[in-house]
């Protein structure tokens, strides 16, 4: 699969500013975003290639806490699914032309969802990241305005299906598209994907995603922790448990702190 271009450059965009240790963070992600996606790279070998920082049992091993920050936990957020006080969170930037993206909607994220998110311990948070032109931008848009209607997973289930991207994501397509993901007034869908509202939102994604050094899809954020491709489920569940691991030993030292301070008080 071609690297991901777009004629909005990484290069062109103003970097945002979170520490030092997120400018290494974002040199690492950007270059494994495009050994992930780099020219004559199959399906499997993007699968298998490295992430961004090798996901191994110690949970602070590669995670730069100031790209944790960037989860929303937004009670109200309709491009995110599972508990806000999840003790993970996965962030994807993501590009509905992409077919790495794709395959990750199919073949890993359920897995995910079923594994994690339905038990608590996961939060997914969906960030529009569409690098591959007007359709992308348009797909972003149209998946944003299916979201104010509660539809967004619906829709992205639905752009993501085995061979939709290759008929495009046209007007027509995008409408059809929402009326297969259950969104109730399409004509509000219409309006909502041409609004100013939608480019906003898409654009604040955007420039977050190439804020951290992203320059491909999909790329990933796990508590801080950055991972680029498609991987397989093997290197996400191993993120996320340490994520998980590490979450608990923190709540575990907060309530030994606080209960020697009840204790300390009461004396």
């Amino acid at each position: 699969m071609p690297k991901s271009t777009s004629s909005r450059t990484p290069s062109s965009r103003k970097p945002l500013i979170y520490g030092a240790g997120v400018v290494v963070a974002a040199a690492l992600l950007g270059f494994v975003s495009y050994r992930a996606t780099a020219p004559d790279h199959s399906a499997s070998s993007s699968s298998s290639s490295s992430s961004a920082a090798d996901v191994t049992a110690d949970p602070d091993a590669g995670v730069y806490p100031e790209l944790a920050k960037l989860a929303r936990r937004d009670a109200g957020d309709k491009l995110a699914q599972g508990r806000v006080d999840a003790p993970v969170v996965l962030i994807e930037y993501a590009d509905f032309k992409c077919g790495y993206c794709g395959k990750f909607a199919r073949d890993t994220e359920p897995a995910l969802v079923k594994k994690y998110v339905e038990n608590g311990t996961l939060r997914i948070e969906w960030r529009n990241f569409p690098i591959f032109g007007a359709e992308s931008e348009a797909a972003a848009r149209a998946a944003w305005a299916a979201g104010q209607q509660g539809r967004f997973w619906q829709f992205h289930r639905a752009a993501y299906a085995e061979g939709v991207k290759e008929q495009g994501f046209g007007k027509d397509r995008l409408k059809a598209l929402a009326q297969q993901a259950g969104v109730a007034d399409l004509d509000r869908f219409a309006r909502d994907a041409d609004s100013s509202a939608a480019s906003a939102a898409v654009g604040k994604d955007q420039e977050q995603g190439y804020g951290i050094g992203a320059t491909s899809t999909p790329s990933f954020l796990i508590n801080g922790r950055p991972i680029a491709g498609a991987q397989s489920v093997e290197t996400f569940t191993r993120a996320i448990e340490a994520a998980a691991e590490k979450a608990r030993d923190t709540e575990d030292a907060k309530g030994g702190q606080e209960a020697e301070g009840a204790e300390g008080s009461a004396k």
